[in-house]
């Protein structure tokens, strides 16, 4: 039975970036290196943020800001070692002005010896953050999801009907006992697609 959920129109078109890109803020001696990245799960955040660990290990801080999801309802900010509020929250904040998800930006500070103060140290994390996103070219993203379709042969019109209506995907029919295939739709199309799906006889389909 089709839920209510996968019925539901939603907006699945979200902004985000292309490709990194990079930033830099320079303040009483101190340098604050924004690196914004293109990601989708929160374990690329955790590679990325490892990385940049380990290239820049002589650096004093490693703070970062992320949101995720064509929702944009999975966040978090660190502010790795910096009074709180005063690293990850601005870094958020430049995130959040311009619509974005689907983004991580790490900042990168090496300290120049003079204390910078609360307020000093969000200008700069804002800053330099600020600096990475307006370098970067901001893309409109779609939602999706994926199938799997397996369904006799009888039913190959139907199916392949459905998949160049609705689907933005898919793969070439894979030839067995049954024939299958797996597509990609847009969010906003996914309960129409279960539907006609579900109407043509010995389809079955198994979300990836």
């Amino acid at each position: 039975m089709v839920s209510m959920a996968e019925l539901e129109k939603v907006n699945d078109e979200y902004r985000s970036i292309e490709a990194p890109s990079e930033g830099l803020f320079k303040d009483n001696g101190s340098r604050f290196i924004a690196l914004a990245y293109p990601v989708e799960t929160e374990g690329q955040v955790k590679e990325i943020v490892s990385s940049l660990k380990k290239e820049y290990h002589d650096a004093r801080h490693h703070c970062y800001a992320y949101r995720l999801g064509y929702r944009a309802d999975v966040f978090r900010a660190n502010d790795d070692g910096e009074p709180s509020g005063s690293a990850g929250r601005p870094i958020l904040g430049q995130i959040d002005s311009l619509g974005l998800s689907d983004v991580l930006v790490v900042v990168v500070r090496y300290f120049g010896g003079i204390k910078l103060g609360i307020p000093g140290l969000i200008r700069a994390y804002r800053s330099s953050t600020s600096d990475a996103l307006s370098s970067a070219r901001i893309i409109t993203r779609t939602a999706s999801r994926r199938f799997r379709l397996e369904y006799p042969y009888e039913a190959m019109n139907s199916v392949m009907k459905a998949v160049k209506e609705l689907a933005m995907d898919s793969t070439p029919p894979a030839f067995g006992l049954e024939c299958s295939l797996e597509v990609k739709v847009r969010l906003s199309l996914a309960g129409d697609f279960l539907l006609r799906c579900r109407d043509i006889v010995g389809c079955k389909v198994q979300e990836l």
